[in-house]
């Protein structure tokens, strides 16, 4: 079925525009022209069901379903409810101060806070559309490594007093779970799409037009020397690279595209977009708000450190 995006693609720029293949203004132009209508066309109807879903996993719900856990189911449930409950860096801290509200463990708490924006329904969609199911499981699940194994750590260090202290002593109570039918759910989805795609097409269309740039007129071999599989260090280096930058799902997998069919390996690449999506600098900024440094920097070694592994392991193993 995905084949008409680039069916269409074809037409578009051979036929209509009378562009020879081949060339760096074509290849740019049928890249962005397929990837932006699959894109869109996958988020509209993903987000959608999954908008369904997550109408069943209000934040109070969320909060008490994993109150009360063994440590490790919490923090494995915590790390899947991360992909289907809304989170964005607006929201961190009410959030975060729910969970500590809720008695839920600093550790599980993290599990979440990293898993939502990382592993998030636009992340999977759009590798979906790009790379097909393998890829799109492969990032779900050394994504959700990745969340499960820093929040373990994170609660093992027993960094509690590194909270904010006005973070304990908030009370929000216990607010009651409004109830849907069918119908409210079928209307929220539908507005939740309209939110989403509203928020986000302004960066799906600028990486698509960065990945397509990169696509048609970045020499392989400029990208290779730095950043392939000969190079030891690729793997932090992108890390590195990735860590200050700010962007989301949308924005970044487009590049990401570009990138691994520049020869990039996929442990590489993966680890340059969870640096991206899970540590950016304004997430960094509104989670100071109720961490105190010493923990956030904890957070940012942790969670980089992780994220270096798997990238070394998923080069190894593919």
């Amino acid at each position: 079925m995905l084949k008409i995006f680039t069916l269409l693609a074809d037409l578009v720029v051979y036929s209509w525009l009378g562009l020879e293949p081949g060339t760096h203004i074509s290849e740019s132009l049928h890249f962005f022209i397929e990837d932006t209508t699959k894109i869109f066309f996958l988020l509209a109807t993903i987000i959608f069901a999954v908008a369904i879903v997550r109408s069943f996993f209000p934040p109070e719900r969320t909060r008490k379903f994993l109150a009360g856990k063994n440590i490790y189911v919490a923090h494995l449930l915590s790390a899947l409810l991360g992909v289907v409950t809304p989170f964005c860096s607006c929201s961190a801290c009410p959030l975060f101060i729910g969970f500590v509200e809720a008695g839920i463990p600093l550790g599980v708490t993290f599990s979440f806070l990293i898993a939502s924006p990382m592993v998030n329904e636009i992340a999977l969609v759009m590798l979906f559309g790009l790379f097909g199911w393998k890829i799109a499981g492969i990032y779900l699940i050394t994504g959700l490594m990745v969340a499960i194994i820093a929040g373990i750590v994170i609660g093992k260090l027993h960094m509690e007093r590194y909270v904010a202290d006005y973070v304990w002593e908030i009370r929000v109570g216990d607010a009651g779970v409004q109830e849907m039918d069918w119908s409210d759910r079928i209307n929220y989805a539908k507005g939740y799409v309209k939110d989403i795609i509203a928020k986000i097409w302004l960066y799906v269309l600028a990486g698509i037009a960065a990945g397509a740039l990169v696509h048609g007129y970045v020499p392989q071999d400029f990208l290779l020397r730095y950043a392939g599989p000969d190079n030891p260090f690729a793997v932090p280096f992108a890390v590195v690279l990735g860590v200050p930058l700010y962007s989301n799902a949308a924005g970044i997998i487009p590049i990401v595209h570009a990138l691994m069919e520049k020869g990039l390996p996929l442990g590489t690449t993966l680890a340059f977009m969870m640096a991206v999506t899970s540590l950016s600098f304004p997430e960094m900024v509104i989670l100071s708000q109720v961490l105190k440094k010493e923990l956030i920097a904890a957070f940012v070694a942790i969670v980089t450190l992780t994220i270096i592994m798997v990238g070394y392991l998923f080069n190894f193993i593919m």
